[in-house]
């Protein structure tokens, strides 16, 4: 068939039309795909979703704490009169980690989300059980999301038969814009038994996925560190050349003592991995996860370390009872390879003053990350402890080398406990912030960490003795530099309370927005506005950094059009950790922030606001989505006008609402050189 020039160019200009109309609705992410069904579970029944997660982003558990990102929440639509809720939703699988951003541990869904929520069916014509999910899913971008179920109730339940519903598919979000109707014929072909086959194997073979393994190798490394510094205590470092002396001297032969010392080697590191092992066993991954975000839990360890640290600058030591190092020392003179084995386990006791404080913070830090973490922190900090002991057995030359012991073995164990003593307000702050109680807020801490590292510099110059310490005529050369690194250190704190950012520590101090003021100690962060507090236009308040912004679009484009200046629309979220990354470490730096301040209108609308819009302002859109909250108003207005649903997202504009960009008319999570760029094109552009 030979088709003529016309026909050829309409069918171009369909493809062209398709593609264009493909690529503008290609930003619409939906990273978690949902199933859901209903089993029987005695007289009752099971409602159980699993949400399937792409790769790279992570979705928020329900039990999220206050002050962080957006936690799950479910709404059950018909409940009432129809059935009734046993307990609370409970979760699979999920992880927590310490969010620097919000200055919480965050509990969060990585590969697979699996919720179920028992309930107890009261009338029993009931159809259908319709749920709610409103979830927050996030990678370098975050998404507000909401998947609406809706799970058919057989008419009956046999106690020999478990009922498998095929997947929900009554998701009436933003992004699919389909009708009821429409919906309801989709359940009606989602029922297919291929659909129910694969639904059922998908459950059946559901493993969360693990946390990733550039975390366990960051614990590794920070407990082989530690364990390199427990090395280095009064109470280990004297026993390397007496141990491997022993080795050397009671075996028959130099290859037998280099046996001996590496049986000995992997003893200490079987008794510390058994130890994690145990940790992990006894409460339990989930159980240590939900510990580490527990008020109870950090408070009591914060009194622990005070202890540790207290023992470490010498007012007392903690040590296992005797009776315990005599037994292991009989054991030990049996010889042979349990011999071995006590000998290391008489090590693990005796060093216990040294050693006890750092092994029980390694666990309680891995114990946050879950799952095997706790024996990747122990054999971290083993293997630095046996690493000596099976070398110099190996080249037993080398004991010549080692420094001899002295007063610089207390000197490392007094600067293990200033830093126990200035971890132990991390978890103090962790409980004030979950309280919400501002009793330790961020000025406070930085000025506690202050003057914990300015008397441990005072320290290493000599100009404070401790109990054990031995007189000191002069300080090395070493114990100089490290006193200079450490005064530098302090010095670098300072500038916190006049709200320096103090990044290299943003995980430990509270959020720069929980202090007695937010611009610094003096409201000196103040400095620079292009307007002060009392003399903002209506409409507008202090952001971040000090920067004028306004929260409603038609009062920051009244302002913008009096000022003759383009609008930088900033959609974002109050609980969107990239948001505040983005605001914390690219808007304030020193080539951004005068731009943002004086050369646009900054207008930030929360697609996560729920409060509730005026009822003359509340609408349906025309693909069926009720517009109710500020929120919702926000996320259409993002999705119908930039084709996309993620935060942040920044969009340059001029008084008329066009685009002032051309390649990039967009932009998200981006370095501070990228940013600026985009920056500089879109202003360059207004007329």
């Amino acid at each position: 068939m030979i088709f003529s020039k016309s026909i050829w160019n309409k069918i171009t200009v369909f493809f062209l039309f398709f593609f264009f109309a493909f690529a503008s609705n290609a930003q619409i992410l939906e990273p978690v795909k949902w199933t859901s069904k209903i089993e029987k579970k005695g007289n009752n029944a099971v409602l159980i979703f699993d949400g399937t997660i792409e790769k790279d982003w992570h979705m928020y558990s329900q039990f999220t704490p206050e002050g962080g990102p957006l936690a799950l929440e479910i709404a059950f639509k018909n409940q009432k009169g129809n059935y009734e809720l046993v307990g609370k939703a409970k979760e699979g699988k999920t992880r927590t980690a310490f969010n620097d951003v919000f200055g919480v541990n965050e509990t969060f869904f990585e590969g697979k989300a699996h919720i179920e929520q028992e309930i107890k069916i009261i009338n029993p014509n009931l159809k259908t059980v319709d749920v709610d999910f409103d979830f927050q899913v996030c990678k370098e971008v975050c998404i507000n999301s909401n998947k609406k179920f809706s799970i058919a109730v057989p008419s009956t339940f046999k106690m020999d038969e478990v009922p498998v519903i095929a997947p929900a598919q009554l998701d009436e979000t933003k992004r699919t814009g389909l009708a009821i109707d429409t919906v309801k014929k989709e359940t009606e072909v989602a029922k297919d038994q291929t659909v129910k086959a694969e639904t059922e194997k998908a459950i059946k073979e559901e493993i969360p996925a693990p946390a990733p393994a550039r975390s366990l190798w960051s614990i590794f490394f920070i407990a082989f560190l530690s364990g390199f510094a427990a090395l280095l205590t009064p109470c280990v470092f004297p026993m390397i050349p007496m141990t491997v002396s022993f080795f050397t001297k009671q075996s028959k032969s130099r290859a037998k003592g280099i046996r001996n010392a590496i049986i000995y080697g992997l003893s200490i590191i079987a008794i510390y991995v058994i130890l994690g092992l145990i940790v992990t066993k006894i409460f339990g991954a989930d159980a240590l996860n939900a510990l580490s975000t527990d008020v109870w839990f950090n408070l009591i360890f914060f009194v622990i370390l005070i202890i540790f640290a207290t023992s470490f600058l010498g007012a007392f030591e903690i040590m296992l009872p005797n009776s315990w190092a005599n037994k292991a020392d009989q054991q030990a003179d049996k010889g042979g390879i349990v011999g071995i084995l006590f000998m290391a386990l008489a090590l693990a006791i005796v060093s216990f003053s040294c050693t006890g404080p750092i092994v029980g913070t390694l666990l309680v830090e891995a114990a946050s990350n879950g799952g095997i973490a706790p024996v990747v922190g122990m054999l971290g900090f083993s293997s630095a402890l046996a690493l000596p002991f099976m070398l110099f057995a190996m080249f037993p030359g080398w004991l010549n080398s080692l420094p001899k012991s002295g007063g610089w073995l207390n000197t490392v164990k007094v600067v293990l406990g200033f830093l126990e003593l200035a971890l132990a307000f991390k978890f103090l702050s962790n409980a004030d912030l979950v309280l919400q109680l501002h009793f330790l807020e961020r000025e406070v801490f930085i000025a506690i960490w202050i003057a914990i590292f300015a008397a441990l510099t005072l320290y290493l110059f000599g100009k404070i003795t401790l109990p054990h310490d031995s007189p000191l005529q002069h300080i090395s050369v070493g114990r100089l530099y490290l006193g200079l690194l450490t005064l530098v250190f302090t010095m670098y704190l300072i500038p916190g309370l006049w709200g320096a950012p103090l990044k290299l520590i943003s995980a430990f101090p509270p959020p720069p927005q929980y202090s007695e003021s937010p611009f610094g100690v003096g409201g000196s962060g103040n400095s620079g506005l292009s307007a002060d507090v009392k003399g903002l236009p209506e409409g507008a308040e202090l952001g971040p950094h000090g920067i004028m912004v306004f929260h409603d679009y038609e009062d920051g484009l009244a302002y913008a059009k009096e000022i003759h200046k383009p609008i930088m629309l900033d959609f974002t979220g109050y609980a969107c950790v990239n948001c505040r990354k983005m605001e914390n470490n690219v808007w304030s730096e020193p080539t951004i922030l005068p731009i943002l301040k004086n050369d646009v209108v900054l207008i930030s609308l929360y697609v996560d606001d729920k409060r509730e819009l005026p009822k003359e302002e509340q609408f349906v859109t025309a693909a069926g989505d009720k517009i109710i909250t500020v929120g919702d108003k926000w996320t259409d207005f993002m999705i119908s006008k930039y084709k996309t649903n993620t935060q942040p997202l920044y969009v340059i504009t001029d008084l008329e609402g066009n685009n002032l960009h051309t390649s990039k008319p967009t932009i998200s999570y981006v370095n501070a050189d990228e940013y600026l760029n985009w920056l500089k094109e879109g202003i360059a552009n207004f007329k």
